[in-house]
């Protein structure tokens, strides 16, 4: 099984992943091993979106190596945010690095995490970690990081109001692990607009044509 949690900073995601993985039986993996980690403060401290995107999906992409070989022992898996973290807000954030997913990717059944405004702003005004630029420009751009977030498959998890432990139980009597794997075949397959040279061509004016 595996399992990934999306959503807007503050949402709940890095809080209920490690529960998530110890209801299931799971494997935490951080898709920012170990060794990116320092290469991934000094990017954080630039302004340069397509490095940052490049970054991350190297390590996404590293991550995923780790992921592929827990799945194929049979060993459950769960991250608190994968390939769809990453593009939708760099493509909210300005990035024009156009990128194609490998389609055989392992697909995991994710879940978005929302949670009203007031409450997720007391959550991020609690947080004891420091809040780099990139987090405030998310923070400036959440309503466009929420509608990138849209083509990408996702259950609605809403956090607000709820303890940890429940919003847990709310993921497990959603997707039982038995039923995991229909509804991974239904839902899985994520959508083709997921680079950032598409989503500027959708949205692109297009050229005028004169009459002959």
């Amino acid at each position: 099984m595996f399992e990934s949690l999306e959503g807007l900073r503050g949402a709940g995601k890095s809080t209920i992943a490690p529960l998530l993985a110890a209801a299931r039986g799971a494997v935490l993996v951080s898709t920012v091993p170990p060794r990116f980690q320092a290469l991934r403060h000094e990017l954080d401290a630039g302004d340069n979106a397509e490095a940052r995107m490049a970054f991350y999906l190297a390590a996404l992409f590293t991550a995923t190596d780790e992921i592929r070989r827990h799945l194929a022992v049979g060993t459950s898996v769960v991250v608190d945010s994968y390939f769809a973290r990453c593009l939708a807000n760099h493509h909210a954030f300005g990035s024009r690095l156009g990128v194609t997913l490998p389609p055989d990717l392992p697909h995991p059944l994710t879940y978005n995490l929302v949670c009203g405004q007031a409450e997720r702003e007391l959550r991020l005004r609690t947080r004891s970690k420091p809040m780099s630029r990139w987090d405030t420009v998310a923070e400036e751009l959440s309503e466009q990081i929420t509608q990138a977030y849209a083509p990408f498959p996702m259950h609605r998890v809403d956090t607000t109001g709820r303890t940890p432990e429940q919003v847990v139980h709310t993921i497990l009597a959603l997707t039982p692990q038995r039923d995991w794997r229909a509804t991974a075949d239904s839902s899985c397959q994520w959508p083709q607009p997921v680079t950032a040279a598409s989503h500027q061509a959708e949205h692109r004016t297009p050229p005028k044509t004169t009459e002959r």
